[in-house]
């Protein structure tokens, strides 16, 4: 949360200084930058998009399913069973209720590092509220995407998705999200 902050924070001051323009922010970010990413959607509605690279969204799923759990507790301080207060505060997914960010989640298909199943919670939880959302696996990807073709794509999904939500320019086709009207 602490880092989230420090992005509102350099965020505000940007628009104080006359910058930024309060109307065109987005947000996007890879791993840590996901995570922080992910707390935007959750946490604020000041930004018009946002992208989630390979984001964690919910401390408890990354534990249990990251190829490094002891950095998980000495990051914590605890596991989950041990203080899953900890883990809910620092979760993303815990301020759901706040969402309304259209957001672009892409990741790799194979990821150890931040769990696939944190891009799907995060997925399901937008659609839900009726957020505007859309996800992207790049098959066969662990963490980094490395590749130049597909490091591209990443690129080109995020370019049309801040030109679309940012400076109104059509979605193209394939990143027309699922939006599922929101529950009362």
């Amino acid at each position: 949360m602490g880092d989230y902050a420090d992005v509102i924070s350099g965020v505000d001051y940007l628009i104080a200084q006359g910058y930024v323009d309060r109307d065109r922010v987005g947000a996007m970010g890879w791993s840590e930058g996901g995570y922080i990413s992910a707390f935007i959607t959750c946490s604020s509605d000041r930004f018009k998009a946002v992208s989630v690279g390979a984001g964690i969204s919910d401390w408890m799923t990354y534990y249990a399913n990251t190829d490094i759990t002891p950095f998980t507790r000495q990051y914590l301080q605890a596991t989950p069973w041990d203080d899953p207060a900890i883990y809910a505060k620092t979760s993303p997914i815990t301020y759901i209720a706040k969402a309304k960010t259209p957001t672009l989640i892409q990741q790799g298909s194979a990821d150890r590092r931040v769990p696939v199943a944190d891009s799907f919670e995060l997925r399901q939880a937008l659609e839900d509220k009726g957020v505007p959302v859309k996800m992207v696996l790049y098959d066969g990807f662990g963490h980094p995407i490395d590749k130049p073709k597909q490091q591209r794509a990443v690129m080109e999904e995020n370019e049309n998705w801040f030109d679309h939500y940012i400076w109104g320019d059509p979605l193209a086709p394939s990143l027309t999200p699922i939006v599922k009207p929101s529950k009362p």
